[in-house]
């Protein structure tokens, strides 16, 4: 009897290929597993695909609540933005999956776990270290990383075979879309000098093309977690959905970047984040309201630590256990709403409010009904500048700075 092998499957390219040539390379039998996190894709299709194609197995399973809840909303609460402009769709969806796999791995007693990860990405990082994490007995087999064939040989290669692909040499983008966000890279991408064609956007309308007028959207938190839009609550998956919708329609949520893999590249991509560029807009607007100076100037440590982390593939680790830790404790009064404008690209927090709000009126009014004593501030100045003003007189030369 043949070893197994469990494959992340996406229907795509390199994954489809791979059903192929790992039963011809390493004469193993193929369980194919997708995750359905929010592709926009028909999921029996895919798994018929997968069979046509050479699978033994082919499962689909439904992730979408468990992808919001124990891995995007973490991630919003704790303010991770990859290099201040990633939402990290495409990362948060990994370990997700890799977790999946080596689920179905144990259950079903393959041996090795696979993805269709290339060998200068960072998805290939995600993948095996979590499969080392929580399968450490499972092998890793990744085709588009051990072939060696280019672009055009892997689809040359699926033409060979009749494997049927969404990619032709002409339209080469490789795309990959969950609940969070599209992620689209190659083709004339890779020229950082080329304006993205509209033809990369599919979740956001150009901005010159949005409408006249502003749209204002409520969105409701409780402990860091978005529950209600426009006053009406919703789950979590059904309000990005729905926030997606509202945003892209004027054209917010686009974003052009160059990055650093953690491969030690740099790489150009084009993400679309409707939903993400909002909320994490009113999460901060609605923590700078909720949380101390303190809090704040040490969340922004945390928070690029955290992206950080789910970046380079380490969400299954000890690291992560200490910082959620930290930011569970920060969320404990961001509970309110902030009104956002959404107007041609733009995303603007216009009003917030909460129960627990720092910021107090009568003491940051300069009208009636002012309470803050201004006659404090004499001595707390004196004080607070005691060390300047005795270094400035033994140590003269520090005037000249």
């Amino acid at each position: 009897m043949a070893e197994k092998v469990v494959l992340a499957y996406s229907g795509g390219l390199d994954t489809s290929a791979a059903i192929r040539w790992i039963k011809e390379e390493h004469g193993m039998d193929v369980i194919a597993v997708t995750a359905d996190v929010g592709a926009e894709k028909d999921l029996e299709a895919v798994r018929k695909k997968a069979l046509k194609v050479g699978a033994v197995k082919a499962l689909v399973m439904d992730m979408r609540e468990t992808f919001v809840n124990q891995f995007v909303f973490p991630a919003l609460q704790a303010d991770a933005i990859y290099q201040g402009v990633y939402p990290l769709a495409t990362a948060l969806s990994r370990p997700l999956i890799a977790r999946l796999l080596v689920d179905v791995a144990h259950k079903e007693g393959a041996s090795a776990v696979s993805h269709g990860c290339t060998g200068k990405g960072n998805d290939q990082v995600r993948f095996d270290v979590t499969t080392a994490a929580l399968g450490p007995d499972l092998k890793v087999i990744a085709p588009a990383r051990d072939w060696g064939m280019t672009r055009e040989q892997t689809i040359a290669y699926a033409k060979k075979h009749r494997i049927p692909v969404p990619v032709t040499v002409a339209s080469p983008y490789s795309i990959d879309v969950n609940l969070w966000g599209r992620s689209v890279e190659c083709g004339v991408l890779e020229d950082p000098w080329a304006e993205p064609p509209e033809e990369v956007y599919a979740w956001t309308v150009s901005p010159q093309k949005a409408p006249k007028e502003p749209l204002y959207v409520e969105i409701g938190f409780e402990r860091g977690i978005p529950i209600a839009l426009n006053k009406k609550k919703l789950g979590g998956v059904a309000l990005i959905q729905e926030l997606h919708k509202l945003a892209g329609k004027h054209g917010v949520g686009r974003i052009d970047h160059i990055e650093d893999r953690l491969v030690g590249i740099k790489s150009r991509e084009i993400y679309e984040a409707p939903a993400g560029t909002v909320l994490f807009a009113a999460h901060k607007a609605l923590e700078a309201m909720t949380l101390s100076k303190e809090q704040l100037r040490f969340k922004q440590t945390v928070a690029a630590e955290y992206a950080s982390l789910i970046y380079n593939g380490l969400w299954f680790s000890s690291f992560h256990q200490d910082l959620m830790a930290y930011v569970q404790s920060t969320q404990r009064h961001v509970t309110g709403t902030v009104r956002v404008k959404l107007f041609k690209g733009t995303c603007t927090v216009v009003g917030r409010k909460s129960s627990y709000s720092l910021y107090q009126h009568k003491l940051a009014t300069y009208d009636v009904g002012d309470q803050f004593d201004q006659s404090a501030a004499p001595g707390f100045i004196q004080i607070w500048g005691l060390p300047v003003r005795v270094q400035s007189q033994v140590q003269p030369d520090t005037k000249d700075i």
